[in-house]
């Protein structure tokens, strides 16, 4: 089949929610110091809200491990971002949670990992853990030959996807699909309303009426959508989710780490404002965390 090259489809618009179960977590302290044990905290962050899709998974693998989350809701979407500028921030971010104690962290976000995650391997002393979109599973699972990659612009037009392409697509075809709006529709906790059904909608039938029969969800605020993206797909389409793989990877490096099992605590961080991030995490995660403000 055709090519290593990726090809971009179509644009569109934007704008959302979803029940919520109750079950508790960690407040964290008034002077935003870490609500966990400092001595076996795994951290995660994100520009905003779409890396608690990583956290569930990470919660699933290691259900009695502290868990501490960073979501950078001021500076949320990353996408648009220049490179340096995420890198920079990211390295911010990194060392603001090892300050705290984290003991391994997760860059739960495709577009930071894009941007930082080898200035990260190298600023800081513990286990870093990134993102890539799932090219190589997709590639696997495809029988038509053709992949969508829906994912952000950063993401799309950074050289370490440029590198999985040209690593895992040679034989195939990979048609790129930035998916502007399914971002902020996420931050707002929007999964269900008819905006967003047809903000999805609008990208992934074209696709599919490409021929794709696999879609891979590059940015981790999409699997909050994914219910969306397989109705629009339809049921001969595969969608690859690499959140459970990276989980599964935070816990074996926590065994080989000595990360041992806490409380099983949960907080998060914000660098936006907890009143509004904490109900949208609620509707998200279908559990309520106590949010502090970080001053970052």
């Amino acid at each position: 089949m055709p090519c290593c090259k990726a090809t971009y489809g179509g644009e569109p618009s934007r704008h959302g929610m979803l029940p919520a179960r109750q079950a508790y977590g960690g407040e964290p302290s008034r002077h935003g110091m870490p609500c966990l044990q400092s001595n076996r905290m795994i951290a995660l962050f994100d520009s905003g809200l779409g890396g608690l899709s990583v956290l569930r998974e990470v919660r699933a693998q290691l259900p009695a491990h502290d868990l501490a989350y960073f979501a950078d809701s001021a500076f949320c979407p990353y996408g648009p971002r220049s490179i340096e500028w995420v890198r920079e921030r990211s390295l911010a971010i990194g060392l603001w949670l090892v300050e705290r104690g984290a003991r391994l962290l997760v860059v739960a976000c495709n577009t930071a990992s894009s941007a930082a995650l080898e200035s990260l391997r190298a600023a800081l002393p513990i286990p870093v853990v990134g993102m890539e979109p799932g090219l190589k599973p997709a590639v696997a699972a495809t029988r038509s030959g053709r992949i969508g990659v829906l994912a952000t612009v950063g993401t799309l037009q950074s050289q370490r996807f440029a590198q999985l392409v040209a690593r895992f697509g040679h034989k195939v075809q990979v048609i790129v699909q930035p998916c502007h709006g399914w971002v902020e529709q996420v931050e707002m906790a929007d999964l269900a309303s008819q905006q967003t059904q047809a903000l999805v909608a609008q990208y992934v039938v074209p696709l599919v009426a490409q021929g794709i029969d696999t879609l891979v969800l590059g940015c981790t605020h999409y699997p909050f959508l994914r219910p969306l993206i397989e109705q629009a797909a339809g049921p001969g389409a595969t969608l690859i989710d690499t959140g459970p793989a990276v989980a599964r990877r935070v816990a074996q490096l926590a065994r080989a780490h000595d990360i041992t099992a806490g409380g099983g605590g949960l907080c998060a961080y914000t660098s936006g404002d907890p009143a509004v991030v904490a109900p949208a995490i609620e509707r998200l995660l279908g559990m309520r965390i106590g949010v502090a403000r970080a001053a970052l």
